[in-house]
């Protein structure tokens, strides 16, 4: 038997916010550093860095702690696609498409097909609506999330980790030592499919929405292969028997608001190396698609969800769809989405 103090977990706290101070301390003498024209030499990534991720409390901890500036380990420098904005841009809209009698009305179907077919062949994005999952449940997952972001440092510390094969995974920038610049996010994530996870494993505050949502999310997933299928010319189980369904990662990621967000991303330009996505957004937004040279901004429409054709889907059926590259710009407010 062991004994401990009582006054451990308060200790425990304390170190975490006297390591945080340090972290915030040592990026505003770099910051002052810059503006007195020091050399690339002088700026230790590595060590801000390290020192970030052992805080634990990732980019929602810096504006916890009320950070007035960026650390420069989050500057990107931006090439010239990535922040064009011509006139063009305004007049793009990625297509919506109603599913609604999709199941009663062949007719309906047909055209619904015939406009996936178009949108996966000219953009390889689209919006759906009517597509069978409640604005409850929409709601209450957007709602999850922010409560997982929102519980105090305390918990969410004994959830972060890199280790890839932990049922659920949270943590700040999958790819922290190895991308040239760090964004401006947090995230967690879980494979939820074809293993199941111990609920047990999953965050309590989210638990029954994230069983929920996973379940509405692969019956929709089973009739988007349908439909993709029929737009292909393909017999509609054709996806479906090739069992590009089973596999299903939740991702969640958290965008704080940021001080300065003209110098960062919350993520940067890509395309998605997967069958399908769907992407829930919230209100705010931020999602761009690159198209025609122009960055087209994928409003939120209440109720309705993106979806994006992944790498995977054109390479396993050698298939002439788009692929577009897409990421997601930070604002001064707060904001999340969630994709499967």
């Amino acid at each position: 038997m062991q004994f401990v103090s009582s006054k451990l977990p308060l200790v425990m706290v304390s170190l975490k916010r006297f390591e945080l101070d340090k972290l915030i301390r040592k990026m505003e003498i770099i910051k002052k550093n810059e503006i007195s024209m020091t050399t690339k030499h002088d700026y230790d990534r590595a060590s801000e860095l390290k020192a970030f991720d052992e805080t634990k409390d990732g980019v929602k901890g810096l504006v916890d702690a009320s950070v007035t500036s960026i650390p420069r380990m989050f500057h990107h420098e931006f090439d010239k696609d990535s922040t064009s904005s011509s006139s063009n841009s305004h007049k793009l809209v990625i297509p919506s498409i109603d599913l609604v009698d999709i199941h009663q009305d062949p007719t309906r179907r047909k055209i619904v097909v015939e406009k996936i077919r178009e949108a996966s062949e000219t953009w390889g994005f689209f919006q759906i609506v009517n597509h069978g999952i409640e604005v409850s449940v929409l709601d209450e997952m957007k709602n999850g999330v922010v409560r997982f972001f929102e519980q105090d440092s305390e918990v969410k510390r004994e959830l972060y980790t890199r280790d890839p094969v932990k049922p659920l995974v949270y943590n700040s920038n999958f790819d922290l030592y190895s991308s040239p610049a760090a964004t401006w996010r947090d995230t967690f994530y879980c494979f939820m499919a074809p293993n199941s996870p111990n609920p047990e494993d999953l965050p309590s505050v989210c638990r029954d929405i994230m069983l929920e949502y996973t379940k509405q999310v692969m019956k929709l997933g089973n009739l988007l292969f349908e439909l993709l299928s029929e737009a292909l010319g393909l017999d509609p189980n054709y996806l479906n028997e090739m069992r590009c369904n089973e596999g299903l990662a939740l991702v969640c990621h958290y965008y704080p608001s940021c001080p300065e967000p003209e110098l960062t991303l919350g993520i940067t330009k890509h395309t998605d190396n997967d069958f399908i996505t769907v992407l829930l957004q919230d209100h705010i937004g931020g999602l761009q698609v690159l198209r025609e040279n122009s960055w087209v901004d994928v409003s939120p429409v209440p109720g309705a969800l993106v979806i994006n054709i992944g790498d995977l889907l054109q390479v396993t059926l050698h298939l002439l769809l788009v692929i577009l590259m897409c990421m997601i710009h930070v604002t001064v407010l707060p904001h999340y989405n969630i994709t499967f």
